[in-house]
This record gives C-alpha cells, sequence and structure tokens, in this order.
C-alpha cells in the first residue's frame, strides 16, 4: 500500500495528463474562444507564485470532480484497502498544500442544491451516462482497454460521500470552506464582487456571466503541465467586447448554459455580431430569420437571464473566512490510519501548511501601497544641450508608489 501511495504521489508531480479531460458541466459553450477572439486584453496569463498573500474562492465540486478523473492507478480510481475511493482526497490534500506553499488562501465553495431550471441540463447528463455505461460494457466485452478507460471516466460523479469527506479534510488542514445554497459558481462570483475573496477560481465559464470581477482558470492543475494560470477581468472583458452587463448575460445565453437550450444554427461568432446589433435577445428574436434558426419552443432565456443576475447566494458579508493551523494528528488519524495513506507525507503536508500559514501574515505590498501608472501625456522634450542627469531624468520618469491616505 505504502508503495501505491508513493506512486500516484509521483504521479501526481509528473503526469502531463493531470486535468487534460472535459468535465461533465457545460458553462458557457465556447466563451474562453470568443474572449480570446474578441477581447484578448481581457485575459492574461500568470504564474502561481504571483498569487501570494491572494484569498481565492475555488469550485470545490468542480476540484473533486477533477481529482477522481486524474488521480488514477492503471487507469483505475485510487482507492484503499477497504476499497474506499481515495484519489478526491489525494487531489484535494496535494493540490491544496501547493497553493497554500504559494501563498495562496484557499476557501473551497461546495454546490448547493440545483436550480430547477437546471434539471433539463442535469436530465440530458443522466441520458449521456447511461449511453456511457452501455458504451463501457461492449468495451469491456471486447478487450479494448483504452475505451474502458475513457467510458469509465464518463461515468464519474461527485456523490455526496465525496463531499462530507473533502469538507472533513479541509477542516483537518485548517482551510474555509462554504456550503452555497444553490451554485457554487454563484457564490463565488458573490465572494469576489464583494471583495472577500482576490478571484474566483474555477473552469467552468460562467462565473464571469455571474460577474465575478476576476476568473482564474488552471489554478489547481498539475505542476508538471507547467500551464500557466489564466486571469480574466470582468470590467476589460466588457469595455473590449463593448457590451453591458445585461448584453453580455444575454450574449452567454445564445451560446449556451445550463439553464437552457440555445437557438440552433447561431454560433459564437454570429451570437456577438446579433449582440451588438440588436442589444437584446428580445430584439434578436424580431429579426433573425426563425425558419432558418429555429428557436426552443417556449424558451425560457428570461429565466435563465434572471437567475444570473439574481443567483441565490449567501450574501457575502454573512460569511466569516477564517484559515487556522492544521491539525495534524486528525489529519494523521483520518488520512493515514483510516484511509491508507503514508503517515510520515501527511505530517510533512501538515508541516507545509502551517508554515505557510505565519508566512502569508506578511501579507501583499499592494495591501500597503498602491501603484499609480503615469498619466499619458506627451513628455516634454529636454531643452537643447541638456546633458547627463538632466536627460537620464527624463527618460527614467514613469509610475510610481503612492501611499494611500
Amino acid at each position: 500500500m505504502l508503495q501505491l501511495v508513493l506512486r500516484c504521489c509521483i504521479f501526481l508531480r509528473r503526469s502531463d495528463r493531470f486535468f487534460g479531460v472535459s468535465t461533465t458541466r457545460m458553462g458557457i459553450q465556447g466563451l474562453a474562444k470568443l474572449i480570446g477572439d474578441h477581447a484578448p486584453g481581457a485575459m492574461k496569463e500568470n504564474e502561481i507564485k504571483n498569487y501570494f498573500g491572494r484569498k481565492v474562492a475555488i469550485d470545490a465540486s468542480m476540484s473533486i470532480y477533477q481529482f477522481l478523473i486524474a488521480v488514477r492507478q492503471d487507469g483505475n480510481m485510487l482507492t484503499n484497502d477497504a476499497g474506499e475511493a481515495t484519489s478526491h482526497l489525494m487531489g484535494m490534500f496535494y493540490r491544496t498544500i501547493r497553493m497554500v506553499d504559494n501563498g495562496i488562501k484557499p476557501v473551497y465553495v461546495f454546490d448547493g442544491k440545483p436550480p430547477n431550471m437546471k434539471s433539463g441540463e442535469l436530465a440530458k447528463r443522466a441520458e449521456r451516462r447511461e449511453e456511457a455505461q452501455k458504451a463501457l460494457e461492449k468495451a469491456e466485452e471486447a478487450g479494448e482497454a483504452e475505451d474502458v478507460n475513457k467510458f469509465q471516466k464518463r461515468l464519474v460523479k461527485v456523490t455526496k460521500e465525496h463531499n462530507a469527506e473533502c469538507k472533513k479534510l479541509l477542516t483537518l488542514m485548517g482551510i474555509p470552506y462554504v456550503d452555497a445554497p444553490c451554485e457554487a459558481e454563484a457564490q463565488c462570483a458573490e465572494l469576489a464582487k464583494k471583495g472577500k475573496v482576490y478571484a474566483s477560481g474555477t473552469e467552468d465559464m460562467d462565473v464571469l456571466t455571474f460577474g465575478t470581477n476576476i476568473m482564474l482558470r488552471h489554478l489547481t492543475f498539475s505542476e508538471a503541465r507547467k500551464m500557466p494560470i489564466k486571469e480574466y477581468y470582468y470590467d476589460r472583458l466588457l469595455a473590449e467586447l463593448d457590451l453591458t452587463q445585461d448584453q453580455f448575460i444575454d450574449l452567454c445565453i445564445l451560446l449556451g448554459c445550463d439553464y437552457c437550450d440555445s437557438i440552433r444554427g447561431i454560433g459564437p461568432k454570429r451570437a456577438i455580431e446579433l449582440i451588438r446589433q440588436h442589444k437584446s435577445i428580445e430584439e434578436i428574436l424580431k429579426h433573425i430569420d426563425t425558419k432558418k434558426f429555429p428557436v426552443p419552443e417556449d424558451w425560457p432565456y428570461d429565466q435563465a437571464r434572471r437567475l444570473f443576475k439574481e443567483p441565490e447566494v449567501t450574501p457575502a458579508d454573512q460569511l466569516e473566512l477564517k484559515w487556522t493551523d492544521p491539525d495534524e494528528e486528525g489529519l494523521v488519524q483520518f488520512m493515514s490510519n483510516e484511509k491508507g495513506f503514508s503517515e510520515d507525507r501527511i505530517k510533512n503536508g501538515a508541516k507545509k501548511l502551517k508554515n505557510a500559514r505565519h508566512t502569508t501574515t506578511q501579507g501583499r505590498l499592494d495591501s500597503f501601497f498602491k501603484v499609480m501608472s503615469s498619466p499619458s501625456v506627451k513628455r516634454k522634450e529636454p531643452p537643447k544641450g541638456a546633458k547627463g542627469s538632466a536627460s537620464k531624468k527624463a527618460k527614467m520618469s514613469g509610475g510610481k508608489f503612492k501611499k494611500p491616505k
């Protein structure tokens, strides 16, 4: 068992396939590519070390799903001697330590009950799982290992037990979590908009539709993949797309979301053209050829719009986020004695958590100073004959730190 755990730890660090699969959660179809094509200035790539001292709300259910798929041994989900799944616990433990080790203060947000409007999307997922189960049985009969692995991953589902175990682990690690009343992405956005955290960390693009001021993608990716974190800025996104918040929400509904079907035949390129031209879905419906672009019957786009604008969330000012020292003894009992992980590795992880927690109390420089950019005015040319320090000073002028009042 010890050898298995050690091999899996190496897998977590070295695998090039970590998170290299799609998730069952749709989000907004094609939004990432649309931003890259039409609003590239709204996104930048960054390194994890540059988020030192930042608080980030992380979509827990998305993360757990990815861990269940990615953290495997010989194509199968990791289990302990009792046959219990442990992939989610290994992923949660080591990926969280990596963030904390880089000075990030994560808070995990768990999904609550899905909104009624999501029932159609959930039914489709159940249907896809049923198809995957049939395909898996055929692949197993034919002895096609690659297809077996593929269809096994499609059947992965985050259960209440997975969530409960991860919550217990986070508590022992001293990491806060929030139980969202409804969608985790909406609650992440609420925390970010109200200044409780710096950003929302998720792979679901609809966190932007919910209005998070900053979104971080790839935050929990494997270190070995060396993929930069993608940082999206909501205000810049609206400015570059030249859309209002309402228009952006309508664009996302046209692209395809979890709450209602989209109009067949309208892809990202046509969707943004129509929104820019007609400003709203109501006006678009008045002008498009519905024979060429059939609108879904009883299309509840207005209800989807309301869900994005007024989601069911716990107000940020009612939530207290508290990071504490890890419970080393409790971690060893749970992760080693109950779940079969290496005791030495769990203790080393606890030490990293404790050391990092006291390091991050130093805070960030921009918590005390505000960076002021240079005004965009034409610089005066130095007088003729000016030499030395005067000329050099003119060249070196620029932004400066300004201490807030």
